[in-house]
């Protein structure tokens, strides 16, 4: 069995309440995976092409994953490992430990080409560079950002990615505050509904792009190297109390920003054709509110790439480690993961489609990543008091049966072409 590593419950003045704020981070760097490329794709033809219908998908998928992130921070604060290490300890045979280690992998990679793909774009729309120019750029700034991490310098690894957060959080809401959305629309879009299949594809397409595998694997890891010595003096239940409101602030953000993408595309471009693009967003806010905004966004789009795909390499890192105990060098694997994404940008492949495709692969993931997080923190034995309370467990496995419901209707939507 498995040993339990339980923080102890010895109060210390770090515990005050003038000192939450030091407790912050973990949250808001996983939260950076709820606003890479993929959902700005999402979120953006959702409100072009259906308005604010879909309203109601973006907010409930927001919930979701609050519960979600929420577990894995818990499950790497209670026990002082990640999930990828704890499933490493658990799958005993080496065959399907290398199995569920592959398709880790290969969803991490998948994320990776979308947040590439998504920094380059970027760098196209603001500075005219070549596709495959503006992906080498994209991945050399992310291995400076991941030498923080890897250097142990937590904080400032932290602080860079939330101000790249902040970044986002305004390159995206710049617009919605220059063209309101109707208020009345709006509250008609929590309203669940459907119009159609290709909104429920859309649908599907949000929820896939917003519970990612790879944030559930990172977070876990991060609360893990957040607290790797100053844990003994603080209390388990504050960490998890302090946790609660950084997992609280880093989605409202993620979930006001994706809303807000939503809103813009419902309100500045329905109808507009070319909009299930990122280039033809950004042309269509242009046209629509004027050249600042669309840079504004266009800022936006390379922070979000930038920010997302160094989490995600971060991610990656932490799988092959936790499941194959194999540590290589960070920045080696950060090139070998960068090389499927700039290969695409090479041969010429549509970027919106390999965003699109990206996201598919993506689905396969989530249920490998989803049911033994919540199985695990169910688990007396390894959380001890700290286990979900039932009711936790419950809804862990209601959000388990949506999202792999939902995932099995994209993948089945996606490939018979409805």
């Amino acid at each position: 069995m498995a040993r339990t590593v339980q923080l102890p419950d010895t109060p210390s003045p770090a515990t005050r309440p003038r000192h939450i704020l030091w407790l912050l981070g973990p949250a808001l760097v996983a939260g950076v995976a709820y606003l890479d490329p993929g959902n700005v794709a999402s979120n953006m033809t959702a409100g072009a092409k259906f308005g604010y219908l879909l309203v109601w998908v973006v907010v409930t998928g927001n919930v979701m994953a609050w519960l979600i992130q929420y577990l894995s921070a818990k499950l790497g604060l209670v026990t002082g490992r990640s999930l990828p290490e704890l499933l490493g300890e658990r799958i005993g045979l080496k065959p399907a430990r290398r199995l569920y280690w592959l398709q880790a992998e290969l969803v991490a990679m998948a994320t990776d080409v979308a947040e590439v793909i998504g920094g380059a774009v970027a760098l196209w729309l603001l500075f005219d560079l070549p596709l495959f120019l503006g992906g080498v750029i994209t991945g050399g700034i992310s291995m400076v950002v991941l030498q923080l991490q890897n250097s142990g310098r937590h904080r400032s690894f932290e602080y860079v990615i939330v101000t790249l957060m902040l970044v986002i959080a305004v390159g995206f809401t710049a617009g919605v505050f220059l063209n309101p959305p109707d208020g009345g629309s709006v509250v008609e879009g929590l309203v669940p509904r459907f119009e159609g299949s290709e909104s429920v594809l859309l649908a599907a397409s949000i929820l896939g792009a917003t519970v990612m595998p790879h944030a559930i694997y990172a977070h876990s890891a991060l609360t893990r190297d957040r607290f790797p010595g100053r844990t003994a003096s603080l209390t388990t239940t504050r960490l998890i109390k302090a946790t609660k409101w950084d997992v609280t602030i880093a989605l409202a953000v993620a979930g006001s920003v994706n809303l807000a993408i939503l809103l813009l595309a419902a309100g500045s471009l329905q109808g507009v054709e070319g909009t299930d693009t990122l280039e033809g967003a950004h042309a269509a806010i242009a046209a629509s509110l004027g050249g600042v905004v669309a840079t504004m966004f266009a800022v936006g789009l390379l922070a979000s790439g930038l920010a997302s795909t160094s989490v995600g390499a971060y991610a990656g890192a932490e799988i092959m480690q936790g499941l194959l105990k194999v540590r290589i060098p960070m920045l080696l694997r950060r090139l070998i993961t960068l090389i499927p994404a700039l290969a695409i940008l090479a041969v010429g492949i549509d970027p919106t489609w390999a965003l699109i495709l990206s996201q598919v692969i993506l689905s396969f993931g989530i249920p490998f990543a989803l049911i033994p997080l919540v199985w695990l923190t169910a688990q007396r034995d390894l959380m001890g008091s700290h286990r979900n309370h039932w009711w936790t467990t419950g809804l862990g496995v209601l959000v388990s049966v949506l999202l792999v419901g939902l995932n099995i209707t994209l993948l089945v939507l996606t490939f018979t072409g409805a």
